[in-house]
């Protein structure tokens, strides 16, 4: 019961802060679980719809060395944004909120999201993936410079 608290927890702050992805640290819980959705997200409404989706003991297998740099934004480091490069399609392996495995394909978008949140479990944020930081920027200068309008 208290875990599935803390994963409605998860969902709630997600939503409240616009995000499409929150991992466990990230609240300060050194747990494996990782909440993701993207649905009417006035950060990202162009990109296509990912239903709501928990994560416990996620593991990622690129399909692919196919790689592709995009924009990323964090949570955790806000008003900030960069380009990092992510692998375009991932399997992952992992349990459901209920324990039920989940095996499934990701790409594009969601692959890049999975990835995020997956990097946050291990330590990592996306600022240790960009190739370099020439891109790193304020969020008001990428919105006043780098957005194609």
């Amino acid at each position: 019961m208290e875990m599935q608290k803390f994963i409605d927890d998860m969902i709630e702050t997600m939503k409240e802060y616009d995000g499409v992805g929150l991992a466990a640290d990230q609240v300060h819980e050194s747990k494996q679980v990782v909440v993701l959705e993207v649905a009417d997200n006035p950060r990202y409404p162009q990109k296509p719809k990912v239903a709501l989706t928990v994560l416990v003991n996620p593991q990622i297998t690129p399909l692919s060395d196919e790689t592709e740099e995009d924009w990323e934004g964090c949570l955790s480091i806000p008003d900030l944004r960069g380009r990092v490069p992510r692998y375009k399609s991932i399997r992952v392996q992992a349990l459901d909120r209920n324990g039920a495995e989940l095996d499934f394909i990701a790409d594009d978008f969601h692959a890049r999201v999975i990835q995020h949140e997956f990097d946050h479990l291990n330590g990592k944020v996306y600022l240790d993936r960009m190739r370099d930081l020439s891109t790193l920027t304020f969020l008001q200068e990428f919105t006043r410079y780098w957005l194609q309008p």
